[in-house]
């Protein structure tokens, strides 16, 4: 893996909000088909960092490199120009609407009268499903009538079918049953099966030792270390967590 250039580097990354430092010389790296885990407590940074992989912040310091090139990410939009899609915690799904009218919010397709075509809307979203979700049945329902795992479907299908390489979840199996939280892994393993990256904000150990590659741990601002979870317990992340301290580092 370290022959290959990275997806996704952030170098020295540094913002502050009223004089307090947010993110602190942070530098974070993601390759095609690998899961990186963002841990950390409750204003850690990690948000904030990729925040400014997304587009919502602008960085005071540091770069940051798509495929080895400098990019140039001021706003959302410019994040969707380099194959960047955000899936936040919220889902911003419009709950009024079927899945495959969320598919395409915004972008939607039309007839050649310019009417909104609905079937071919449809015939998309079962395109997508069969590959992402096959036992995925519920294409009129209002997406307010589908569970948590459902729902998140629907948000990664969005974000896949407009050709996503680097995906951030925010906390994609919070709240979610057992049951959910294992379709919800699927997914996630699928999408990295066909070489996307992605960077998995959670709160929860288990599943970034379950779901992830490596890990990226904050406190305060800044970088406790990144450390491969096969090579670390449970205790050992949770120690870098409260700690700060890093499993590798030598006793002073």
């Amino acid at each position: 893996m370290t022959n290959k250039t990275p997806l996704v580097e952030l170098r020295n990354m540094s913002i502050a909000f009223g004089g307090v430092r947010a993110v602190d010389d942070v530098s974070v790296d993601l390759y095609a088909g690998e899961v990186v885990g963002l841990l950390g407590h409750n204003g850690a940074g990690k948000s904030t960092l990729i925040k400014m992989l997304s587009g919502a912040y602008g960085a005071d310091s540091g770069e940051i490199f798509i495929n080895g090139e400098k990019a140039k990410i001021r706003n959302p939009r410019d994040a969707r120009r380099y194959n960047i899609e955000t899936i936040y915690q919220t889902l911003a799904l419009a709950d009024n609407l079927d899945a495959a009218s969320n598919l395409f919010l915004g972008r939607e397709l039309v007839t050649s009268l310019g009417f909104v075509d609905d079937d071919a809307m449809e015939a998309e979203m079962r395109k997508i499903m069969t590959r992402l979700n096959p036992n995925f049945q519920k294409f009129h329902e209002p997406v307010s009538a589908l569970s948590g795992g459902q729902r998140q479907s629907v948000a990664i299908a969005r974000a896949v079918y407009f050709d996503a390489k680097i995906l951030i979840m925010d906390e994609p199996t919070a709240a979610l049953g057992p049951q959910e939280t294992q379709m919800v892994s699927e997914l996630i393993k699928k999408l990295k099966a066909e070489g996307i990256g992605i960077f998995l904000i959670s709160h929860d150990i288990h599943d970034v030792m379950t779901l992830c590659d490596r890990a990226s741990v904050m406190k305060n601002g800044k970088l406790v270390g990144t450390v491969d979870v096969d090579t670390v317990t449970d205790d050992e992340l949770l120690s870098m967590i409260i700690l700060g301290k890093h499993p590798h580092q030598k006793e002073a």
